[in-house]
């Protein structure tokens, strides 16, 4: 790990380019304890360590695939107990993708019905819009 403080670790703001996050992103995660409290240097530094990264890092890419803080706390926990089994996890996941299918069959009748509402509007330069009609009714 480049940026290491003290030679044994990552500063909270390397830990942030080290792994694309931001630092108030970093502090949230540690203020609800998904990021567990890094030990401290004697000038309080905060040192985060390998475990810290790649903590961070499966978090992050739990939130790019649209899990949630408790989806990702639920997770987490099978992991910290370290006797998840691949059940669990694929139940949760499974889980997941029937709420994303979900979002996006939602998705796809919104866009429906913009198009339709969009397709009645001339766009011309006259105060009667059927989209704003189509909103207040």
């Amino acid at each position: 790990m480049g940026d290491h403080a003290s030679g044994k670790g990552l500063q909270r703001a390397a830990l942030a380019r080290w792994t694309g996050c931001n630092l108030e992103t970093i502090r949230y995660y540690e203020k609800i304890g998904m990021l567990p409290d890094p030990p401290r240097t004697a000038a309080g530094y905060r040192v985060y360590q390998e475990d810290h990264v790649a903590r961070l890092r499966f978090v992050l890419r739990a939130r790019e695939l649209g899990f949630s803080i408790e989806e990702i706390r639920g997770l987490l926990d099978l992991v910290d107990r370290g006797n998840q089994t691949c059940a669990e996890v694929k139940e949760r996941t499974e889980r997941h993708l029937t709420d994303v299918r979900s979002k996006i069959a939602d998705l796809k009748r919104i866009e429906r019905v913009l198009a339709a509402t969009a397709a009645h509007c001339s766009g011309e330069e006259v105060p009667e819009c059927p989209v704003l009609d189509a909103l207040a009714s």
